[in-house]
C-alpha cells in the first residue's frame, strides 16, 4: 500500500524538482522514484551509513530524510545532491508523505473500525475510546445498507461501490464476505425511509444496467452513535432473510416495512408449527392445490372483493363463491370474513416461513 501510494507523490512532484527524488524502506530497497528504472534497488550504503538511526544523513551523493516514525522510522526520502537545496527538497517531500500516509492510514484505520463494530468484535467501551482517537463524528445519522451479490460477476462490486460515494469521511464501504458488502452512510437526521429505499434502488439499476450484476439490498434503521451500527447492520440482514423468505420478488427490502413478516421471522419454529395445527383442525394447509393457493392470493391481493378477484382471474363470480365455500369446507375458514382472512393470511405467511428454514442472526 504505501509503495503505490509513495510512488503517486513521487510522479507529481518530479516535474517541480529537477533532481532524482525517491522514497527506501529500512531495508535500503528504493519502494518509489522518480526514475522507475531505480525501483528495487538496494542501496547498501543506507543501512551502513545508519540513515535509520537520525533524521537526515547524507550517502552516496544524495540526502536522505526519514519520516513515518513510530519507535524507529520506517521509511526515508532521498534527493540527489548533498547540498542545501537537496537537504531542504527531502525535508520538504518528506513532511509532504508522512502527513499522506498519515491521512491514508487513518482512513483505513475508521473502515476497519467501522467493520469491527457492526461484526461486533469490539467491546462496547472501547468504541468510545477508538472513536475519538480517529476524530470520528460521534453524533451524526448514519444507516447499514447489505449490498448482497446473487450470481458470480466478473466486475469488483466492492470498487463500484466505493466509486458511488467517494467522500471516504463520511461513507464507509466494506467487505463482509464474499457476496456481502456494507456501507455506512451518513445521513441527514429524521430521513424518510422512502428516500433510503430509492437511493437503494438507484445502486441496484446502475449494477444491474451498466454491469449486469444482479444483487439484493438490506436496509436497516437510521442510528445515532457508533455504537448503535451493529443493530442497523443486523436489521439489515434481517431485511435480507425475511425478504427472500416472504418478498421474492423485491430487490430491496427494508427493516422498517417488513410489518408481519417480521413477527413470524422471530418466532421459534416449534410455536409456528403449533398455530398451523390449531388454524387448520379440519385439513392441512397442504390439500389446498396450486389453483386454490392462487385463487386465495388474488382475493387477498384485490382486498377480499368478490367481484374486482372474480373479474381479475376471468371466473363468474358464481365461480368464485363456489371456491371460496370449498376452501370453508376444508379448512373451516370462510375468507369472506375480515378475522377469518386474517388468520388465514398469518397461517400462509407461516408455513411459508416454515418451509424456506432462513438462517437466523
Amino acid at each position: 500500500m504505501p509503495n503505490r501510494l509513495f510512488q503517486t507523490v513521487v510522479n507529481q512532484m518530479r516535474d517541480a524538482i529537477d533532481r532524482t527524488i525517491g522514497v527506501v524502506d529500512e531495508t535500503g530497497t528504493v519502494i518509489a522514484c522518480s526514475e522507475l528504472g531505480i525501483i528495487g534497488e538496494v542501496r547498501k550504503g543506507v543501512v551502513a551509513a545508519g540513515v535509520f538511526n537520525g533524521t537526515q544523513t547524507c550517502v552516496d551523493n544524495s540526502t536522505y530524510t526519514t519520516f513515518d516514525v513510530l519507535v524507529r522510522p520506517e521509511y526515508a526520502v532521498f534527493v540527489d545532491g548533498t547540498d542545501e537545496l537537496s537537504r531542504r527538497y527531502s525535508q520538504i517531500i518528506a513532511v509532504a508523505l508522512d502527513q499522506i500516509k498519515h491521512n491514508n492510514d487513518e482512513k483505513f484505520d475508521r473502515s476497519n473500525f467501522i467493520k469491527n463494530v457492526i461484526l461486533d468484535n469490539i467491546l462496547p467501551g472501547d468504541i468510545y475510546i477508538k472513536s475519538r482517537e480517529l476524530h470520528f463524528n460521534n453524533d451524526a445519522t448514519r444507516v447499514v445498507f447489505i449490498i448482497r451479490v446473487t450470481q458470480e460477476t466478473e466486475v469488483s462490486v466492492f470498487d463500484i461501490i466505493q466509486n458511488f460515494f467517494p467522500d471516504k469521511n463520511k461513507d464507509y464501504v466494506i467487505s463482509i464476505n464474499e457476496n456481502d458488502i456494507a456501507l455506512v452512510k451518513e445521513v441527514r437526521p429524521n430521513v424518510d425511509i422512502k428516500d433510503l429505499e430509492k437511493l437503494a434502488r438507484s445502486i441496484n439499476d446502475t449494477l444491474l444496467s451498466e454491469f449486469y450484476c444482479n444483487a439484493t439490498i438490506g436496509i436497516g434503521t437510521c442510528v445515532n452513535g457508533i455504537k448503535e451500527l451493529a443493530h442497523s447492520f443486523k436489521e439489515a440482514q434481517v431485511a435480507l432473510e425475511v425478504g427472500k423468505v416472504f418478498d421474492t420478488e423485491k430487490t430491496t427490502v427494508s427493516y422498517e416495512n417488513l410489518g408481519i413478516a417480521r413477527l413470524i421471522y422471530q418466532l421459534p419454529t416449534t410455536l409456528c408449527e403449533m398455530f398451523l395445527k390449531e388454524v387448520f383442525k379440519l385439513g392441512s394447509i397442504d390439500s389446498l392445490d396450486h389453483e386454490t393457493l392462487f385463487t386465495i392470493q388474488k382475493f387477498f391481493e384485490n382486498n377480499l372483493n368478490v367481484s374486482e378477484t372474480s373479474r381479475k382471474l376471468f371466473v363468474h363470480r358464481n365461480t368464485l363463491v363456489y371456491r371460496l365455500e370449498k376452501i370453508k369446507k376444508i379448512t373451516g375458514l370462510d375468507l369472506r370474513e375480515f378475522d377469518d382472512a386474517i388468520v388465514f393470511k398469518v397461517a400462509l405467511m407461516v408455513n411459508k416461513y416454515l418451509a424456506s428454514s432462513p438462517v437466523k442472526y
